[in-house]
């Protein structure tokens, strides 16, 4: 553990005295604050210890080329944080090498009624039931584009494009294409969520005939991004093995596993009973399991994203270990820190 993650460790319990959604927001603004001065990035930079910007050298690690992209580290901070972009310049100052904001609908969307966050501290995770809160795809997109050319150069940003809480079962389709429209032309790539448990009948799209019918017509829209596919961790042994092996005969680049769980095994919060999707710690290795069998279904066909249970520098290398390209992080900067940061880019960067 790094001097800044255990300084923050120190701070925490004054920090959790603070519902856990506004201290969400209140870490968003302080990045977004933060990312529009040099006064800012700069002690940014110095909170995330990953080096000059994050951009490399002794402490930022290495690059990569993955989905046709340069990213300049492995790791960034996963989709359902920064929902609709507004701290990228933060996030990129912080030393990370990519954000996935989102997800974002076709149209905003307020979100399910609070409370809605919930932390389970004995378990270093979370659980949450936000319902896809968003200001919308057109948003988003107008927001990318204002900010695109002030982002340092392999800081890679994807979106993540999920479909709207009361839309029809046959409007689904309609819901991606213009989500997708919407942020292609200014996404590094983009990510279709059908995956996340608090969008009634969302996972049903995991089904092979379903999702690639989806990502077919995603990929045959007029602006091409790479896309990505973001799984459930609640598939079965044989679900996850179909829908994978369907997936590697699409134009789909790559895999992220995987969102949250509505399994709640040997958990000690008294949050437990919460309705949601858990995240954090308790999925470290299923994830773990699950980059391994998509590594053997399909070999190097995807770039595979870890998420999920990545708390520090030996979980991000056991994920490399497993088959991940990239690391995402999420409910651990909540437990750890900004200061994760330094400690995971250095970690994944020999891959």
């Amino acid at each position: 553990m790094s001097w800044r993650t255990a300084a923050y460790c120190a701070v925490r319990p004054a920090l959790f005295r603070i519902d856990a959604e506004r201290a969400h927001h209140a870490a968003l603004a302080t990045l977004r604050i933060a990312g529009d001065h040099s006064l800012g990035r700069a002690l940014l930079a110095a909170t995330g210890g990953a080096g000059r910007s994050g951009s490399g050298g002794r402490n930022g690690g290495a690059g990569a080329r993955l989905l046709g992209l340069e990213f300049r580290n492995r790791l960034g901070v996963g989709a359902g944080f920064d929902k609709d972009g507004v701290a990228l310049r933060g996030w990129a100052a912080l030393g990370l090498g990519f954000a996935e904001v989102g997800t974002v609908t076709r149209l905003p969307q307020p979100g399910n009624p609070r409370p809605r966050v919930f932390r389970l501290i004995a378990d270093d995770a979370l659980i949450n039931r936000m319902g896809f809160n968003n200001a919308g795809a057109a948003a988003l997109a107008e927001r990318l584009h204002l900010v695109r050319d002030r982002l340092p150069r392999g800081f890679v940003v994807g979106v993540n494009i999920g479909r709207g809480r009361d839309t029809r079962d046959e409007a689904t389709v309609d819901d991606y294409l213009a989500a997708y429209r919407a942020v292609a032309p200014v996404a590094d790539y983009v990510t279709i969520n059908v995956s996340s448990p608090n969008t009634p009948g969302i996972r049903d799209l995991q089904e092979p005939p379903r999702l690639v019918a989806l990502v077919e017509q995603l990929c045959a829209q007029p602006v091409v991004r790479p896309l990505v596919v973001k799984l459930s961790p609640d598939l079965s042994a044989t679900g996850f093995d179909s829908t994978v092996t369907a997936l590697a005969d699409t134009p789909a680049e790559g895999l992220i596993l995987s969102n949250t769980t509505t399994a709640r095994h040997a958990l000690r919060s008294p949050a437990r009973t919460e309705i949601g999707g858990l995240s954090g710690r308790p999925l470290r290795s299923g994830v773990v399991s699950a980059l391994r069998r998509a590594r053997e279904l399909t070999g190097d066909r995807f770039a595979v994203i870890a998420s999920g249970g990545i708390f520090g520098a030996e979980d991000a290398r056991h994920a490399v270990l497993a088959g991940a390209s990239l690391v995402q992080v999420w409910t651990s900067l909540v437990y750890r820190g900004p200061g994760l940061v330094g400690e995971i880019a250095a970690a994944v960067s020999g891959r």
